[in-house]
């Protein structure tokens, strides 16, 4: 799962690399999916929603077993 994981964020990492941010793999448990936001996204109020309606909408496509995506 978690290989599978990493392909998806590779079709994502593009976008947030063109607002000058990027998006880190940490862990996923349970279907639970763990990253972190660095650069730009990292200190951005807007992070929560990029997470929620883009990487979790996109992961749960990509990888079904992802039952929610969270930051640490």
């Amino acid at each position: 799962m978690r290989e599978n994981v990493e392909k998806a964020l590779q079709k994502i990492r593009p976008a947030l690399q063109a607002d000058g941010g990027d998006i880190e793999l940490i862990d996923v448990v349970d279907g639970v999916v763990r990253v972190r936001l660095t650069g730009a996204c990292g200190g951005c109020p807007m992070s929560q929603m990029t997470l929620k309606m883009g990487v979790e909408k996109v992961l749960k496509q990509q990888v079904p077993e992802v039952k929610s995506v969270e930051t640490v």
